[in-house]
């Protein structure tokens, strides 16, 4: 049985969670720090076989953009965890959040330049300044707001497909594989080399913030922000009927829509990814129904992933750091040698270590590293380092 949550407890399911997004990201980015191909939306000739064709196509389906989507959400609820914080400590809440985002923004920007290119730290700095002007509104023009802005970027997607040219602005015929093959090499060059790379594909990073990471990452902030001021997760036990509902649609819909999206070509094909942005809320969603069912019948389930999720930032920067130091030449240098499987495989094996890693770190510290710092941040003040 599920007891009432008070305010300023920790919800374990937010975390947990919170966790399982990890997850789903490291699965996508890894892909991206483990070769060149995929950045330059061509398959690695090395890798072209029937089967390596079969695992890219079941991550395109179950979980590319998918958890990013949650990802966004938990950030929003958290938005409305980090107003309470302040409202306890009797602070401003402006200058805290706004400290906050400055110092969220800072690490972005290092962990674009050292360690992954593939950055989402700076877009939620970004996006989180719109949730902080509007953390005044109503639920209501939060939802709609919220519709809007979706409805916006699944309409422009839409019309990108059916009236741009993508071969004025997309490299194609052989041009596209030479510049993965000069990606690849990159990666696995020298200190310099690897930093080069990060920064040549900053470009590409703004247009994706712009068009579709930063739009929907802040229609998941409101739903989010929604649900954190109606404490849903606080409330919730596993067996409530919505959750059920969530899976009957969730899961036809939403793998329907990632079969579309991968038969249709990916992120090479506009109108496929118009697929996805469409039905991937309802896949998140049922991924999101089916773990609360989950945890609230097994217990150690939430209790794994929940340490991971309490220090996602930490766990985030540790992903890059990780792959930073197995593929490109400033470590290993195995960029362009591992398969679809075998780098899929690689990141729930390194997601494992973080599951134990997180909960041992947590038996003597109250904050990840990179929590902890951000806290200094934000409210002006060291925090304590042990528990």
């Amino acid at each position: 049985m599920t007891r009432p949550i008070a305010a300023g407890t920790r919800v374990q399911d937010v975390d947990a969670l919170r966790g399982f997004a990890l997850l789903g990201i490291f699965i996508v980015n890894i892909t991206f720090m483990a070769s060149g191909y995929p950045g330059n939306l061509v398959t690695d000739p090395a890798f072209s076989s029937t089967f390596d064709d079969v695992v890219r196509g079941l991550s395109s389906v179950f979980v590319d953009m998918k958890f990013y989507l949650l990802f966004s959400f938990l950030f929003g609820y958290s938005f409305t965890l980090q107003i309470e914080a302040a409202a306890r400590a009797g602070a401003a809440f402006a200058p805290r959040m706004l400290r906050r985002i400055a110092g969220l923004f800072a690490l972005g920007v290092l962990h674009i330049v050292l360690l992954y290119g593939g950055d989402i730290l700076t877009t939620y700095a970004v996006v989180c300044l719109i949730l902080f002007w509007l953390r005044g509104v109503s639920d209501r023009t939060a939802l709609r707001i919220a519709a809007v802005v979706y409805g916006v970027v699944l309409l422009s997607a839409l019309a990108s497909g059916l009236f741009l040219d993508r071969s004025a602005f997309v490299p194609s015929g052989a041009e596209a594989p030479a510049n993965a093959e000069r990606s690849t090499a990159a990666l696995l060059g020298g200190w310099g080399d690897v930093i080069g790379e990060h920064l040549d594909g900053l470009s590409l990073l703004v247009v994706q913030a712009v068009s579709l990471q930063g739009p929907a990452g802040l229609a998941m902030f409101l739903l989010g922000m929604v649900a954190g001021r109606r404490r849903l997760f606080a409330r919730v036990r596993g067996d409530e009927p919505v959750l059920r509902r969530l899976q009957w649609i969730g899961f036809p819909v939403g793998i329907a829509g990632g079969v579309a999206y991968t038969l249709g070509g990916g992120n090479g094909n506009t109108l496929a990814v118009v697929a996805s942005i469409a039905t991937a809320p309802l896949l998140t969603a049922a991924y999101v129904a089916t773990l609360l069912r989950v945890m609230h019948r097994t217990a150690s389930v939430r209790d794994a992933l929940a340490p991971a999720g309490r220090i996602a930032l930490t766990n985030y920067l540790a992903q890059a750091l990780f792959g930073l130091l197995v593929f490109t030449g400033a470590g290993l240098g195995l960029a362009g040698t591992f398969s679809p499987l075998a780098t899929t495989g690689l990141a729930v094996a390194f997601f494992a270590v973080q599951l134990a890693a997180s909960a041992w770190w947590l038996r003597g510290h109250r904050y990840g590293p990179a929590e902890w710092l951000l806290r200094w941040i934000t409210n002006a003040r060291r925090p304590a380092w042990r528990a």
